[in-house]
């Protein structure tokens, strides 16, 4: 007759190497994991440097862009007027966007009209539009009495407040007029009917600080800054398509004979960029197979550029870690 003792022994052994096995299994399981994780967060540390190292060498080749040419005259680094820079390094690739405030509104001194259009060119519906034109402009105007119907709004609120009421001094502010949305505020994507996701631009794409009072740069304005200084939407349209086909407009005749055909508006466009800009660089690694990684790491600069005759050739007025610019590239 078999020892029952036996028989409980093997059942014990067996529960326990299932016990084992199961603990083992999710201990591997957890190793991968932060594995994984560790190696993801490599990667970004290591984009996020590549993507600094583009900044830095955009500086380099800005300043040194009219002092050295090729032997057919062509710039060997940087020409005025040129709104991406690619660069290739042994580690990855980054591509640098130039973005001149010069093609912004100026949001202290943009027109309740041009605020109208302007969240009409960006897809915002014309009752909130007009709300927020609105409240931008009672944010950097002191009302009477010194309190406005937007205060009320603003102190109801879980976090209460009040409006400056004095001129925006960071963009950013418009975080909390009403009716604005982090949304509206950076951009966002939207599905077109083809199943593709496509970038809208937010207000921070089109609104500065240090935006233009009245000329706006041309060959790297968003179509709804365009839009929003009365530029007619066929006109736009030719813009962005003449920029998309060659860079757009390569000197003031050109520009001239173009804007005489557009009217009034027409007269605001300019090919100076200002000497505020802002670099935006995003940076990819280079996998052992040679093909880039998925993985993006974005990183912006506020930069403003000075004359030769200054103690140096720019300087940084703020940096984003995040590119901190919204989605919308340049068209």
């Amino acid at each position: 007759m078999t020892d029952p003792r036996r028989g409980s022994a093997l059942l014990t052994v067996l529960w326990l190497s299932a016990a084992l096995s199961a603990i083992a299994f999710s201990v591997a399981t957890t190793v991968r994991g932060e594995l994984e994780r560790a190696g993801t967060a490599s990667d970004g540390v290591q984009s996020y440097f590549l993507a600094r190292g583009a900044i830095d060498r955009a500086l380099l080749w800005i300043d040194w862009g009219p002092a050295f040419n090729r032997p057919d005259g062509t710039p060997m680094y940087w020409a005025p007027g040129t709104t991406r820079m690619h660069f290739e390094f042994p580690t990855g690739a980054a591509d640098v966007e130039i973005i001149p405030e010069g093609s912004k509104l100026n949001v202290n001194l943009a027109t309740p009209d041009e605020l109208f259009r302007l969240g009409l060119a960006l897809g915002v519906p014309p009752e909130r539009a007009q709300e927020i034109a609105a409240a931008i402009l009672d944010w950097r105007t002191m009302p009477p009495g010194g309190v406005s119907e937007f205060d009320s709004y603003y102190l109801s609120q879980p976090s209460s407040f009040r409006a400056r009421h004095a001129s925006l001094e960071e963009i950013e502010e418009l975080l909390l007029v009403k009716g604005m949305t982090p949304e509206l505020f950076h951009g966002t994507y939207v599905r077109e009917t083809d199943g593709r996701l496509t970038p809208r631009v937010g207000y921070r794409d089109c609104l500065s600080v240090f935006g233009s009072p009245a000329a706006i740069s041309v060959n790297a304005a968003q179509g709804a800054v365009l839009a929003a200084i009365g530029i007619p939407p066929d006109a736009v349209a030719a813009i962005l398509q003449a920029r998309r086909a060659g860079g757009g407009f390569s000197n003031m005749n050109q520009l001239r004979e173009f804007t005489a055909q557009v009217g009034p508006a027409g007269g605001r466009l300019t090919l100076n960029y200002g000497s505020i800009t802002t670099l935006r660089a995003t940076a990819r690694l280079r996998l052992q197979n040679g093909q880039l990684s998925d993985m993006r790491r974005t990183v912006a600069a506020l930069v403003k550029f000075a004359p030769s005759t200054k103690d140096a050739p720019y300087h940084i007025l703020r940096w984003y870690d995040q590119g901190g610019l919204g989605v919308g590239d340049m068209q």
